[in-house]
């Protein structure tokens, strides 16, 4: 979190609203290398998740610490099941991960 008197910041990320002198509500999720790995912006009437956030962040750190041989799907939890990225993968997604919770 950090504040941004001036919008110097906002601006480079595109969140800065110049007429209303203010930053909108964004997060970004940069990794260790700099690089950003996630992104959201919502107007003020919209309330944000913070336990989405941290689960993100765990999910994030723990693609990385697999070096992407693994991923997480939706709602992933840590010491749930995770997904090995490939060719075998592609269509087959529902057929290698069952979520607990059906649609």
């Amino acid at each position: 979190m950090l504040s941004d008197a001036g919008g110097r910041i906002g601006s480079v990320y595109g969140v800065y609203d110049e007429d209303a002198g203010v930053d909108i509500r964004g997060r970004f999720l940069i990794d260790p290398d700099g690089v950003i790995q996630a992104m959201e912006i919502l107007t003020p009437p919209v309330g944000r998740n913070v336990a989405e956030l941290i689960r993100q962040i765990k999910a994030f750190q723990h693609v990385r610490k697999t070096k992407g041989a693994e991923a997480t799907p939706s709602g992933w939890q840590p010491g749930k099941v995770t997904l090995k990225p490939g060719p075998n993968l592609v269509g087959k997604v529902w057929e290698v991960w069952k979520p607990e919770m059906a649609f």
